[in-house]
């Protein structure tokens, strides 16, 4: 094995968390992957992973290689991207952080399409809410809804999504329907505690945000159940096209304050800050944003 397919290996170990998920992915025995790992540490002369029975980690070295691998191995990659850009046939790994219910909806059928067009590249896609650490987690990406992208983010906007604010019929019988945005302070709200301002939402009113503090007595960090408490009757959730659509589709939510809508929300693929961009990443990003924008001809 030469050094930069030691390199790529002991990179491949490090971002799986194990020598039994890389050699998996990788379709060879464990002891192969153990060996050439051990014969890494033998030719530098130092311990890049302590091992367990329960979890492999990395030595202080061993962060510090991980590091160094990863600039070297995006530079190789920058410089054959470069020379052979006219007629390179996208291919490698590509490790994606997609959010569960957006990533599970929309993303994971144009995945699909996406590894059927482009069989060189293998796809790992770990869904969670959860905020990643891109570089310390070795991901190639992750994909972001916001309003508001943090200071430092590196990102491109794929496309966006319309924020609905429903309540069932049977709610809105029982305890009026709202025909402004600050009475919803005297109504249940359903928070999403995902968002550190869950009990603030932003209306558009007269041309200008405007945020309503809601008071609410049931909340979930997931959209999908937020809905389905509104759809209960349990009080006015605020979602996102992808997750409202289908209670509002059958009837079991209805939309309201609709000419006061909050602004869309951007769907952004997030990079790492300390690496070339690889040439898959770049196909996947493209895309991911012409499909977006085909599917929301109003999302930019």
């Amino acid at each position: 094995m030469d050094r930069l397919e030691a390199m790529a290996l002991f990179v491949r170990v490090a971002e799986r968390g194990s020598f039994a998920a890389a050699a998996e992915q990788l379709g060879v025995a464990r002891s192969v992957v153990t060996r050439q790992i051990a014969a890494l540490e033998k030719h530098l002369g130092v311990k890049l992973m302590a091992r367990s029975t329960r979890r492999l980690t990395l030595t202080t070295a061993g962060a510090a290689y991980l590091e160094q691998c990863r600039v070297i191995l995006n530079l190789v990659e920058a410089a054959e991207t470069d020379v052979a850009a006219h007629h390179l046939t996208p291919r490698g790994h590509l490790r994606l952080g997609l959010p569960l219910v957006f990533g599970l909806k929309r993303l994971s059928p144009l995945l699909l399409e996406f590894s059927q067009r482009y069989p060189a590249i293998s796809l790992d896609m770990d869904y969670t809410d959860r905020q990643l650490n891109l570089i310390e987690e070795g991901f190639d990406l992750s994909i972001r809804i916001t309003d508001r992208l943090e200071p430092g983010d590196i990102a491109r906007k794929l496309g966006s999504c319309r924020v609905h604010t429903v309540a069932s019929p049977d709610y809105l019988a029982r305890h009026g329907r709202p025909n402004h945005p600050a009475e919803l302070r005297h109504h249940e709200c359903l928070a999403y505690t995902g968002d550190a301002s869950n009990t603030t939402w932003w209306f558009q009113v007269e041309g200008r945000l405007q945020p309503v503090y809601v008071h609410s007595r049931f909340s979930a960090n997931n959209g999908e159940a937020l809905i389905d408490a509104a759809a209960a009757g349990l009080g006015i959730a605020l979602q996102p096209d992808f997750i409202a659509e289908s209670a509002l589709t059958v009837g079991t939510v209805e939309a309201i304050l609709e000419a006061f809508a909050p602004p869309a929300l951007g769907i952004y693929a997030l990079l790492p800050s300390n690496r070339y961009l690889p040439y898959r990443v770049r196909v996947l990003i493209d895309f991911l944003a012409e499909r977006l924008r085909t599917a929301d001809p109003g999302a930019g």
